[in-house]
């Protein structure tokens, strides 16, 4: 898959410490469940968590990790946000893509993630990556909204 341009202005790049406080707030704003700061901690160091960054400030984020299984890994991304003021620029594709290709070379064959039923832009994003719908997930989310478990094989990735 041909990597999206990425907006001239924003580094992506791993995420660190001093970047979780601007993590959280994206977070915040972004989600009605919000993880809290600690989830975050637990998933400093992993290849797949990504921030993006214009001009030294956060304005989005991407956590991504891998569970080793049976010899074939499964990637799994577990949080993707974008600052609402950055939305519209490809800032969240561009998160994705870089995550997905980070998890691929830690040995990532297949990659999943869950979205909320009703999250329309999210889908077309995923889809439009190459996510493919699996199956639903009643009653996923506390407030009793059905998940999506979307999957996109990355295998090939890794020569890219």
């Amino acid at each position: 898959m041909a990597v999206p341009p990425q907006p001239t202005d924003v580094t992506i790049r791993g995420a660190e410490e001093s970047d979780l406080g601007a993590v959280v707030r994206i977070e915040r704003a972004a989600f009605g469940q919000p993880w809290p700061y600690t989830a975050f901690e637990r998933f400093l160091g992993e290849s797949g968590f990504l921030v993006a960054t214009r001009e030294d400030a956060v304005v989005g984020y991407v956590v991504g990790d891998v569970t080793p299984n049976f010899g074939r890994g499964i990637g799994h991304v577990k949080d993707l946000a974008v600052a609402a003021p950055a939305r519209q620029r490809g800032i969240g594709r561009s998160l994705l893509v870089q995550s997905l290709a980070a998890l691929a070379v830690e040995g990532a064959s297949l990659v999943k993630l869950e979205v909320r039923e009703s999250n329309d832009p999210a889908q077309a994003l995923y889809r439009d990556v190459g996510f493919e719908t699996a199956r639903r997930v009643s009653r996923y989310y506390r407030d009793s909204e059905d998940a999506l478990v979307m999957v996109l094989d990355v295998a090939d990735w890794r020569d890219e």
